[in-house]
């Protein structure tokens, strides 16, 4: 997990494709705070982002954080408006600069 680096914009690196797509993984802290509210599927809708979790760490009676390894895919602008909307919701992110994985 050396590969990680803390969210910032400018430093933050997306693999487009052709279609001026991107993806890019992200591992996010949740607060137990945010565990009733639809972080994941605002990522989706309000940011039209395709999400799939490749890996997630929270239980139905979580008492602590929990965490969600995501893969975020989409135009680059929209995957950009949605790391600032989760550094507003004051979540960890986490970027993966390691091709390999985490």
């Amino acid at each position: 997990m050396t590969s990680l680096k803390s969210f910032s914009s400018p430093n933050f690196s997306f693999e487009a494709d052709d279609r001026q797509n991107a993806q890019t993984r992200i591992r996010i802290r949740i607060p137990k705070r945010y565990h009733q509210e639809p972080i994941i599927s605002n990522l989706i809708t309000q940011h039209g982002l395709t999400v799939n979790i490749q890996a997630a760490l929270l239980g139905a009676n979580a008492r602590d954080d929990g965490w969600f390894d995501l893969e975020l895919r989409g135009p680059v602008a929209q995957i950009e408006s949605a790391l600032i909307y989760l550094n507003d919701l004051d979540l960890e992110i986490w970027h993966d600069r390691n091709e390999d994985g985490w």
